[in-house]
């Protein structure tokens, strides 16, 4: 049996900024979350430029770890190391919308050695353009995942199909696809068009990553079962 905390500390890998309607969204999501599992959350920003070269002693007193929508950020490295640790260390992490693009790359450079795969939002120039522009940009709106039976997405949510909110114009370049079908970080939700929308990692306690926000809930007051999931794995209850 695991030994619970009272109170987890989340860290929230990102640079915070007003005008990123998710940034206001999270930290209410996770109190929601919390109050459902009648525990608490206290969360803490750390921005991208302080953990390129110093994951590890930055983020090793939290019970998880968020890398948060709104990249650019302004250090890839810094986020790209926040994962790294997180993947390594078995610590709880979700990764929302740019937290999904940079898990995917972070994978891909350390897991699978392609040491060019890089973002073509921030390096349009990139030889190996994992995250690529969307076929269709998915600005302000909800559409469908369709969620693979044995995964850990499906046990969450209760279902294979669910709605949720998007405002992201890059994803997974299709092409890529293949890398993330088996053991390992895999693709366990796709979109109306079969392209990625959710991937986790395999024998990790809790590592999940979706291009959708599901943080936007807590604007309709509502708790958001996703976001239950990793406050308990951060709680360790």
């Amino acid at each position: 049996m695991k030994n619970s905390v009272s109170t987890a500390r989340i860290a929230l890998v990102g640079d915070q900024s007003p005008e990123v309607k998710a940034h206001a969204a999270i930290p209410r999501a996770l109190t929601l979350a919390a109050e459902s599992l009648q525990a608490k959350i206290a969360t803490t920003w750390m921005p991208t430029n302080e953990l390129a070269g110093n994951a590890n002693r930055q983020l090793r007193d939290f019970q998880g770890i968020w890398c948060v929508p709104g990249s650019p950020y302004a250090s890839m490295e810094g986020a790209l190391a926040a994962i790294r640790f997180n993947r390594e260390h078995d610590v709880p992490f979700l990764g929302t919308c740019g937290g999904f693009q940079h898990a995917l790359i972070e994978y891909s450079r350390n897991v699978f050695g392609f040491a060019d795969a890089d973002h073509a939002e921030s390096n349009p120039g990139a030889n190996f353009p994992l995250i690529a522009p969307l076929a269709c940009a998915l600005r302000e709106i909800e559409t469908d995942i369709h969620l693979q039976a044995n995964s850990r997405a499906r046990a969450i949510y209760g279902c294979d199909k669910v709605l949720e909110t998007f405002n992201c114009g890059y994803g997974l370049k299709p092409e890529h696809h293949g890398l993330f079908a088996n053991d390992g970080l895999r693709i366990t939700g796709i979109g109306n068009d079969n392209t990625a929308r959710v991937v986790e990692l395999t024998n990790h306690p809790f590592f999940m990553a979706t291009l959708f926000q599901p943080e936007r809930s807590a604007f309709k007051n509502v708790t958001h079962p996703l976001i239950v999931a990793f406050a308990r794995a951060a709680l360790q209850l």
